[in-house]
């Protein structure tokens, strides 16, 4: 992918009509829903998430961004106005999903391009448990990661332990639904033996579940260096 220079007043329209996708999805829904396909009130992250998840990765000035999990691209699209905001030299975002032509009939990528952002964002369309491992051993590194894929605590498990490699240290990693006990133990794992810290304040005015207040995003930095623990000091997470 080549490096993105754009003039000020360019990237000032680039940046306006990413916001005017965002703004027409959360406001009219998909252009279409695929037959059978999952419903767009139920997977779709409602928009003052996606702003708070924008302004996040604005603050911290990310420039590479990887992704799991596109479904009609409300998170997409939010990640790549950040990037447009950061002002790099060379913004990139890695989007990973496997059922993006299946389940969704390619709705979340036609919006990424009706955006323009498919000049800096390239869809993988296999499970992020394998591609992972071989960004991994490509060295491809990143500053952040957002993480929604699959809910099942292995796969959740392995994809934060390949983006622990692929997140810079001191980078950051966002998960959505911790709230729910299969993500929420993943986590715990990487905090509880990894070092893994949350951002505290970082996305608080976001969704919350209903049941015990918590958060629909959790927010965590990595440490700085990355840790080698002795596998005797291994500490039960859950």
């Amino acid at each position: 992918m080549n490096s993105i220079v754009q003039p000020d007043g360019v990237a000032g329209e680039w940046r306006d009509r990413v916001a005017a996708v965002r703004r027409g999805l959360a406001e009219n829904g998909p252009p279409r829903s695929p037959d059978g396909g999952p419903d767009f009130a139920t997977v779709t992250l409602p928009k003052r998430d996606c702003d708070q998840v924008r302004d996040f990765l604005v603050d911290e000035r990310v420039g590479t961004v990887v992704e799991i999990g596109l479904a009609y691209a409300s998170s997409a699209l939010a990640i790549g106005e950040a990037l447009l905001r950061t002002g790099s030299r060379n913004p990139r975002h890695v989007v990973i999903d496997p059922f993006q032509f299946t389940a969704y009939d390619g709705v979340g990528w036609e919006l990424l391009r009706s955006a323009g952002l498919d000049d800096i964002a390239e869809l993988v369309t296999e499970p992020s448990q394998r591609f992972l491992a071989r960004l991994a051993d490509a060295g491809f590194a990143a500053d952040a990661a957002f993480v929604d894929g699959s809910h099942h605590f292995h796969n959740v498990f392995v994809d934060l332990h390949f983006l622990g490699e692929i997140v810079r240290p001191g980078g950051v990693v966002l998960l959505d639904d911790v709230w729910w006990p299969s993500v929420g133990a993943a986590v715990a794992y990487f905090e509880t033996n990894l070092g893994w810290r949350p951002v505290l304040g970082a996305l608080a005015d976001g969704t919350a579940y209903p049941a015990s207040g918590r958060p629909r995003i959790g927010a965590y930095r990595l440490p700085d260096p990355r840790p080698t623990p002795d596998f005797k000091e291994f500490r039960p997470f859950c």
